[in-house]
């Protein structure tokens, strides 16, 4: 079920691309259709607008000359009549109003209505009239007419959505053959090699169904399915070299345990585990004592041979399998116990030093016993509560292991 889920995810992305890339260019397109057709729309209203003022002139100029009420307001119920008009207004010479029709309209409040009309809204034509043969045309009044931009924008509109509807399925039709197109050349072999390469076992990678590719022999993705095929018979010995450095580089090579890094990302894991759990960490250091005066009286080999037993006895009592010991440094150990609060952590230190006195392992210079001892630094915090991080946690520790040396050594010490 999961690889049908990917191959149509796979085709939906590839299908979704398409159509988006289509309506962008249709709406690149629209956008430009748009602007040349508000341009001829524009030019439309005018000459509509003038046509019609010219139609009414002369009707409109005898109505002014004879001061006839009734035939002014045919014209401009005439005029009135025709759509797109917010107001006629028919005046005699004097300027007194013979006749006026007004629509009270809302004005549309977007900017690009009208930024595209405002400035083709009213229109006033001089109304000459001539008495008779040979005389000449003499001023009578005045004919004002005024558009509704309310009107316009609406006309605007439908025109606008016709427009881009238009566009939006002329985009699903060239995106809906597209997707036909690449699913059946590109995204069916792409999806063909997804299969193989998941139903490849890793164990054996030689051995994992390489498709055949027919058409796509010679191209890059012909090229693409050799070259997995080197990847895949690689694949094996790259992930056992991987692990081969990836334990070297987060084990101690002396005693076999984790080491410095190791520890510091483990520790790190753990305080945010920890903080979101709301559970206690602890930290122990251990420090060999008179490891110095032990090297130099015993050899180096002897010395490698104490600290490979320090870090057996270290794992043998710290067996969680939560739990970390590592080697912090020399001679010095480092142990991280998860979910143990600071008493916890105090009885683990305490059979941690038992244990090493169980070695008994000769040490000449040792005050205590003649035996090879370590002082244990104990610290504990809840990284919850915000009182405390990772550095101060590791401080208390260290101040701990300290005080434990200079109190006689050979003891755990923390927290009061």
């Amino acid at each position: 079920m999961g690889r049908h889920r990917h191959r149509r995810s796979l085709t939906a992305k590839q299908a979704l691309l398409t159509l988006a890339i289509a309506l962008l260019l249709s709406v690149l397109a629209g956008a430009i259709e748009l602007a040349l057709d508000a341009r001829k729309m524009r030019q439309e209203v005018v000459h509509q607008t003038q046509h019609r003022l010219e139609l009414v002139d002369g009707t409109a100029a005898e109505a002014a000359f004879q001061l006839n009420p009734d035939l002014a307001n045919q014209v401009v119920e005439g005029l009135f009549s025709g759509g797109r008009v917010a107001s006629v207004v028919l005046r005699d010479d004097f300027g007194r109003i013979m006749a006026e029709r007004h629509r009270a309209y809302q004005a549309p409040s977007d900017w690009l209505t009208r930024a595209l009309f405002g400035d083709i809204l009213h229109y006033k034509e001089a109304l000459d009239y001539r008495a008779g043969v040979g005389s000449l045309d003499e001023p009578m009044g005045e004919l004002e007419l005024t558009l509704a931009l309310d009107s316009l924008g609406r006309d605007f509109i439908s025109r606008s959505l016709l427009i881009f509807s238009l566009g939006v399925i002329k985009a699903l039709a060239i995106a809906a053959l597209l997707a036909i197109a690449f699913h059946a050349y590109i995204t069916r072999p792409l999806l063909q090699v997804h299969a193989a390469i998941v139903s490849a076992d890793p164990r054996q990678p030689g051995r994992w169904p390489k498709p055949a590719m027919g058409g796509h022999a010679n191209d890059e993705l012909g090229h693409l399915v050799e070259s997995l095929d080197e990847l895949l018979n690689a694949f094996q010995q790259g992930l056992e070299q991987r692990d081969r450095l990836h334990q070297i580089s987060t084990m101690d090579g002396l005693t076999g345990i984790a080491n410095r890094r190791r520890f510091d990302d483990f520790l790190t894991q753990e305080w945010q585990r920890a903080h979101r759990c709301g559970h206690p960490l602890s930290v122990i250091f251990l420090d060999i004592d008179h490891f110095k005066e032990f090297n130099d009286h015993y050899g180096h080999v002897a010395g490698d041979d104490t600290l490979r037993a320090m870090a057996e006895t270290l794992t043998r009592v710290v067996n969680r399998a939560s739990d970390l010991v590592a080697r912090y440094g020399g001679e010095e150990f480092v142990c991280v116990l998860p979910d143990t609060d600071l008493e916890g952590a105090r009885q683990v230190a305490d059979r941690i030093r038992q244990a090493i006195h169980d070695l008994n392992i000769p040490h000449a210079h040792s005050t205590q016993a003649g035996r090879v001892t370590a002082s244990l630094g104990v610290a504990s915090a809840f990284p919850a509560d915000g009182r405390s991080d990772r550095a101060t946690l590791l401080a208390q520790a260290d101040s701990q292991l300290y005080r434990a040396k200079h109190q006689g050594r050979d003891r755990v010490a923390s927290q009061t």
